[in-house]
């Protein structure tokens, strides 16, 4: 009888470009133009600069290392992928595969791994569906329990996700992916503490679920003795972090049928995944209500959504860490000044957005399916002005030219060359073929300002 990490194994070591469905080839395209276009975006954020100078700490400049992407400086593979990674998330508009962020995790750590190593580009597509199908697998089956229960879906999940690119892109054996999957499973940890507080731990989660993947993989190339029921175990994954005994062949069963990567959506703002919805009832209802002022509002949303750490919040607030997960502010936000973007997200001191966010009540309504929004205005006319806000999963799945259209966006109001969106493209697209060296040299446009 096989055990988890042992069907998840083969299917990863099975994962062939000539073999997978088109649409989860195009999807994976769709998730490099936006991972690498809205980290483009992201320069100006502190986050990278700050991961940067820890990796650099840590492991050193390194001769022919791995780039910092925006700064120049090289360091080791892991390095790379803390410091990378935080630039990656520093928009929080990153790809979102149920309530993991797994593009910010597994992407920065395969364009090190590719620059680096040199290994075959043919193997990068089936190495991120390796690891969005491994990650997202279990993010699927138990976020509904580990999230309430305090820990962070890029966090945990994120870490066997990197451990199953990391080992497909090393081209490893089955048994050694079992084995580094197994090390992913003792190496995971996360929690959500940093979203109610408004600090910026999440930032640098995604970079150590990424590092602490590559040394799953790494580990079990070496010949580590991993438990082969890792995942499934009484004392496992899957038992510590829901306290429920896992349907083994139940989850292997879903592996090439249930694709994960195809349930990858984008964010249109940079505010958590979970307001992207009340951001666009708000904008609809702005239009709607014009210059009549405001009395009170209502958001109704799925209690999933309203009991994560952070939404609930009410300002003062002293960094976006805590205003991109605020209903309260971002709806105001949005009814006060339109489509949020940074600026708005780092206004902590916005006179008439404080005063209507603490009019604002988020409110747990169980009929409200997840990804939706009511949102109920109160102005001074004595009127109500109701938005039913219906989205699913699909509402978000845009595509790669709707992704490119709006990375160029953010890149024309954060003054980014768009030659480094058009090199980013041309890699997506020639894939099998070109060069990592395109991603690298799109980045090197940032550089001068990143590096200040």
């Amino acid at each position: 009888m096989h055990t988890l990490t042992q069907d998840m194994a083969r299917f990863v070591a099975g994962i062939q470009l000539d073999n997978l469905p088109p649409e989860v080839i195009e999807k994976a395209r769709t998730c490099l133009v936006n991972a690498y276009g809205m980290a483009l975006g992201g320069r100006d954020t502190p986050y990278a600069s700050v991961a940067r100078t820890a990796a650099l700490a840590m492991d050193g400049e390194v001769p022919r290392g791995a780039t910092l992407l925006g700064d120049g400086r090289r360091t080791s593979i892991g390095g790379a992928c803390l410091a990378n990674s935080a630039l990656f998330h520093g928009r929080c508009q990153e790809d979102t595969c149920g309530a993991a962020h797994f593009g910010t995790i597994i992407i920065p750590l395969l364009t090190a791994m590719l620059e680096t190593r040199r290994y075959a580009l043919a193997n990068l597509i089936p190495a991120m569906v390796a690891g969005y199908e491994a990650g997202g697998l279990l993010e699927q089956a138990y976020c509904g329990i580990t999230t309430p229960g305090g820990f962070r879906s890029s966090a945990i999940y994120g870490t066997l996700a990197a451990a199953a690119a990391a080992a497909k892109l090393m081209e490893l054996s089955e048994a050694q992916i079992a084995a580094a999957l197994s090390n992913a499973a003792s190496f995971a940890g996360g929690v959500l503490q940093s979203f109610t507080d408004g600090t910026d731990e999440w930032r640098y989660q995604v970079g150590m679920a990424g590092r602490n993947g590559l040394a799953a993989a790494e580990l079990a190339k070496a010949g580590s003795i991993s438990a082969p029921h890792a995942l499934e175990g009484r004392k496992g994954f899957i038992s510590s972090f829901t306290g429920k005994e896992a349907d083994a062949s139940h989850l292997a069963a879903k592996l090439g049928k249930d694709w994960s990567m195809l349930q990858v959506t984008y964010k249109p703002y940079p505010v958590c995944a979970f307001n992207q919805t009340p951001v666009t009832a708000a904008l609809a209802l702005r239009e709607e209500i014009g210059d009549t002022p405001i009395q009170a509002v209502r958001v109704r949303m799925n209690p999933f959504e309203t009991g994560y750490a952070g939404l609930d919040a009410v300002g003062p607030f002293r960094s976006i860490s805590g205003t991109l997960m605020s209903v309260p502010f971002c709806v105001a936000t949005t009814l006060v000044r339109g489509v949020p973007n940074m600026r708005h997200m780092t206004t902590y001191d916005d006179a008439q957005v404080n005063d209507l966010e603490q009019r604002v009540a988020l409110i747990s309504d169980a009929t409200v399916p997840t990804l939706s929004a009511i949102i109920e205005v109160q102005t001074s006319d004595g009127q109500q002005h109701v938005r039913h806000q219906k989205m699913t999963p699909a509402s978000y799945a845009f595509d790669r030219a709707a992704v490119s259209s709006l990375v160029r966006r953010i890149g024309r109001e954060e003054n980014v060359p768009q030659t480094a969106y058009e090199l980013v493209e041309r890699f997506a697209e020639r894939l099998p073929g070109g060069s990592i060296d395109d991603v690298i040299a799109s980045f090197a446009t940032i550089e001068q300002r990143m590096a200040a």
